[in-house]
């Protein structure tokens, strides 16, 4: 089914120890900070205080996939809980859940409900969020519309400070780079929303992976902007994926069991059955 095509592919798209003798060290003057560092940091908190707090948002959406020549087009549902589960349910028909795609903490859940199969995995399995230092928390703040710092739970004050934000032209591009890995955000230089998200990894050898999120259709949400349409492009070398979701009778429904319990039935599948697949779309 075209169906579960997709939610193969979705997934797809969607420290250091220091250590030294004492010695003796010489003290610098602190470097005095500018005005426009200053204005820097406050925009950059603007950005992070716009993020919601609402505890749960549940939508009904559609979904549009494109691979190459295929298009396709799903309904399903959106459940998340802040800090807890994002999950999305694919239906077939309008009204039988044909798969379910589960994030939270500790894995990632891809169930194919017609097939009886599945794959469950850790965040450090899937190479592209191995490599990318991608975890629940910043697949959690590319969904919620927020800033994320990798391996984070949460941006701090502090954190914002390892941020760049280029204020030079219409729209604002903040900025984090950890070694091959580059971050940039687009956010409106009047509000300080967000409306596109990129993550590049670099490889010379192999080639670059990239991940574009964009967000239309701003409606208030707890007193507070939301995009209500998300577009998204997975791009990995000679093969690109285009998702949409679009939101619609957006709620805050908490009645629902965060976690999935995966019936002895279903055969697990690898990751690399996933990948086999998703590259002979």
């Amino acid at each position: 089914m075209k169906a579960l095509n997709f939610l193969k592919v979705s997934i797809l798209v969607v420290p250091f120890l220091v250590g030294g003798c004492k010695s003796k060290e010489v003290v610098e003057p602190a470097k005095p900070v500018t005005q426009e560092e200053i204005h820097q940091q406050q925009f950059l908190q603007q950005v992070n205080d716009n993020s919601q707090y609402a505890k749960f948002i549940t939508s009904k959406v559609k979904f549009s996939v494109e691979v190459g020549v295929q298009k396709l087009t799903l309904t399903g549902n959106l459940k998340m809980k802040r800090d807890d589960c994002i999950r999305l349910q694919l239906m077939a028909f309008g009204f039988v859940e044909a798969g379910r795609i589960e994030l939270t903490p500790e894995y990632v859940l891809i169930m194919d409900r017609i097939n009886k199969q599945y794959m469950k995995a850790t965040y450090g399995s899937i190479d592209f969020l191995r490599n990318s230092g991608l975890n629940f928390y910043t697949m959690q703040a590319l969904f919620w519309n927020e800033l994320f710092v990798p391996g984070q739970s949460k941006v701090s004050d502090a954190l914002l400070k390892k941020m760049d934000a280029d204020m030079s032209g219409e729209d604002v591009i903040i900025s984090l780079a950890e070694g091959k890995m580059e971050y940039r955000w687009l956010a409106t230089k009047d509000k300080g929303r967000i409306r596109m998200t990129n993550i590049t990894y670099t490889d010379q050898f192999k080639g670059n992976t990239q991940l574009n999120w964009d967000y239309e259709d701003f409606r208030i949400l707890n007193r507070k902007n939301f995009p209500f349409e998300h577009n998204i492009t997975f791009t990995v070398p000679e093969k690109e994926v285009k998702l949409g979701m679009t939101l619609n009778y957006v709620k805050h429904e908490d009645n629902w069991d965060t976690r999935t319990d995966v019936s002895s039935s279903y055969k697990e599948v690898s990751i690399d059955d996933i990948l086999r697949r998703f590259m002979s779309l």
